[in-house]
């Protein structure tokens, strides 16, 4: 067992490295120049000059790779071009917001999609499994952009039941910060209003993102029970009179919900990278805004900082997800 965490382990550092190269050849096979940026689109050329040496762009690409890879292994992701600031700095400031709109998203996924796909499931053919396909079919073909603007205009604008954007409501103070996460710290500072005001502010952004989702985890459950429903072991547990409630969620769930966590896993590496167009939309003040903007003046490293933080992310989710097949199923062994 210890064998096979230590390859897993080792293939996490694998595939980190694989994305910081990529990321780092792509930087520089894009025809712009962060020096200009750096200097400002009015400065002379002598000054680009002397800020591309002072950025060390002036050196061979295998020199600027080795020496970013150095860098890496000391915990520093570079200086923003823009800001002038620390990117690891500015990743912790910006990391928890995105955190919390993925946690609450990947909650709501779980709350509807899984339900909804085992009472799909179970009603087979009934108006209840064609809610459930019809769902699936529109939250996997509905442009996320589309999906905010709409909700935005009709929740917001018409009937104003919902905050447009922003985490919080002009006026209202953040909370004193633990985690960083607006919820959990308004309740662990006993400000009961912050924290409703937070929720109020997560709903919008965290349903988009969420929705996509939900349709692929809705049809993974689906016919997962599907699989499972028609095993021998399930007729046996029926035969022996057992409640369909204990049929379904005791032994045809929990063996079911295998292929479902393994989606899960992979979807929150998707919704950390997917919330660049959502926070645009919600001005959420977040890891893809903070990408957005590096993008928008080409600042090469916090695009890469913001990268290897989401690819770290990703692998980490999929490292976790073995382990909790461990956990769901005894029966597997590595």
């Amino acid at each position: 067992m210890s064998r096979y965490w230590t390859r897993r382990l080792l293939y996490l550092v694998l595939v980190v490295l694989g994305v910081i190269t990529l990321t780092f050849v792509v930087s520089h096979l894009i025809p712009a120049d962060p020096a200009r940026y750096a200097a400002g689109l009015h400065a002379r050329p002598e000054q680009v000059e002397l800020v591309r040496k002072q950025l060390g762009l002036d050196r061979p690409v295998w020199e600027q790779y080795v020496r970013y890879i150095a860098r890496l292994c000391r915990g520093d992701l570079g200086t923003s071009i823009l800001t002038r600031k620390p990117v690891a700095e500015e990743l912790k400031l910006f990391f928890p917001a995105t955190a919390e709109l993925v946690l609450v998203a990947l909650l709501l996924n779980v709350l509807i999609a899984v339900p909804l796909g085992v009472a799909a499931a179970v009603g087979r053919g009934r108006p209840t499994d064609g809610f459930a396909r019809l769902l699936a079919v529109i939250g996997a073909g509905m442009p996320v952009f589309w999906l905010g603007l709409i909700l935005q205009l009709l929740l917001y604008a018409r009937w104003n039941v919902l905050p447009m954007g922003g985490r919080l409501s002009v006026g209202v103070l953040p909370p004193p910060q633990v985690t960083g996460l607006y919820v959990v710290d308004a309740i662990l500072a006993g400000q009961p209003e912050v924290a409703v005001d937070a929720l109020r502010h997560l709903i919008m952004p965290s349903f988009v993102l969420a929705i996509g989702e939900i349709a692929v985890v809705t049809r993974m459950t689906r016919s997962s029970m599907l699989e499972v429903l028609g095993q021998d072991y399930i007729r046996t547990a029926r035969a022996k009179g057992l409640a369909e409630r204990v049929v379904i969620y005791r032994h045809a769930l929990k063996n079911a919900i295998l292929p479902v966590v393994t989606v899960l896993g992979m979807q929150l590496g998707w919704m950390m990278g997917g919330t660049l167009l959502v926070e645009s939309i919600f001005s959420w003040g977040g890891l893809g805004y903070y990408a957005v903007t590096g993008i928008r003046h080409h600042d090469f490293p916090v695009i890469m900082g913001v990268t290897l933080l989401i690819s770290v992310t990703f692998v980490v989710a999929n490292l976790i997800v073995d382990f909790l097949y461990t956990v769901l199923d005894p029966r597997i062994r590595y």
